[in-house]
């Protein structure tokens, strides 16, 4: 059984080298935005959502070359929206991972072409020649991340949050924003992995007993079914994720964080924490936590990465 630390090893050395490569492909200038780039997509990060991409597709026998392009263009994607995020007409935050946004070190103009350039970048990756995936599960990735990642994902749960701002939500709302706002990409990284995964099943010359391992797995009346709980799943995860984001925002370290607590404070922004109380509301990340792992119980296959991730998002410092 893979350990998760190892795995997040793994994934680290292999999505940094896949964007590296990328970034060098492009043309020197303009030079300017290029360091923009390279500097919020490898200025560290746990690389979490790429770590979902990795352990999803390998549990179905996804080969590790071909996640790899997947990992890189949910990692723009994040990449992107946390530029953005820490501009001035956002939350405007001058720290992030311990060093200086990208707007406070390039300026505001560089750091909104940065992401702009880092969104079209993700779809550059899952199209990109030298992925082996069919051009039909090109095609269907760059929908589900499109979906994630616009205004029925992560765009639209950004704008609820902007106006959310000096109210009180109740919980039902705040868990619809935050399962846009962080829920639908790390959600979209789990099934991207599983697209992978039908791929290279349908294309295997052995059987095995693991459905992701057959033949006929492409064709599986389990596959619908799988997806779903799949996908159940990483709705869990993202919501138990943020959950415990909003407990590291009151009682993490600036240090480790990297970034200054208390800024959903100082915004006067609706928290599971404000909304719960501080120790509800781990109670509560552990519950969505507990739930994530129950739902991979139901699946033929080796998901112990996933379940330790799951137990990692509501015990993690940072």
């Amino acid at each position: 059984m893979p350990q998760l630390n190892d795995f997040f090893s793994l994934v680290q050395k292999r999505v940094n080298t896949c964007m590296q490569d990328k970034l060098a492909r492009l043309p020197a200038a303009p030079e300017e935005l290029k360091e923009a780039m390279s500097y919020a997509l490898l200025l560290g990060g746990k690389r979490a959502r790429p770590l979902l991409v990795y352990a999803t597709g390998q549990a179905f026998g996804a080969s590790l070359r071909d996640l790899d392009y997947v990992a890189a263009a949910v990692e723009c994607i994040h990449a992107y929206s946390l530029i953005h995020d820490d501009m001035p007409e956002m939350d405007n935050d001058m720290l992030r991972r311990g060093q200086p946004t990208v707007h406070a070190k390039f300026g505001a103009a560089t750091a909104l072409l940065a992401g702009d350039a880092l969104q079209a970048l993700a779809f550059d990756f899952l199209t990109d020649e030298r992925c082996k995936l069919a051009d039909e599960v090109k095609a269907k990735m760059c929908a589900t991340l499109a979906q994630a990642a616009g205004f029925c994902g992560m765009c639209g749960g950004q704008a609820l949050d902007l106006k959310a701002e000096h109210q009180h939500l109740p919980q039902e709302q705040l868990e619809h924003l935050h399962s846009l706002k962080t829920g639908a990409l790390i959600t979209a990284a789990v099934q991207l992995g599983f697209i992978a995964a039908r791929y290279e099943a349908a294309h295997q010359n052995q059987q095995s007993d693991v459905i992701g391992l057959t033949l006929g797995f492409l064709d599986s009346p389990q596959v619908p079914h799988y997806f779903e709980l799949l996908s159940n799943y990483g709705r869990k995860v993202g919501l138990a994720f943020q959950v415990w984001d909003d407990v590291l925002d009151v009682a993490g370290d600036s240090a480790i964080l990297g970034k200054t607590v208390g800024s959903d404070e100082s915004h006067e922004k609706s928290t599971y924490v404000s909304l719960l109380g501080l120790e509800q509301a781990k109670a509560y990340a552990q519950k969505l936590s507990d739930e994530a792992c129950a739902i991979l119980k139901e699946i033929k296959a080796d998901t112990s990465v996933l379940e330790q991730f799951a137990r990692f998002c509501v015990n993690r410092d940072h």
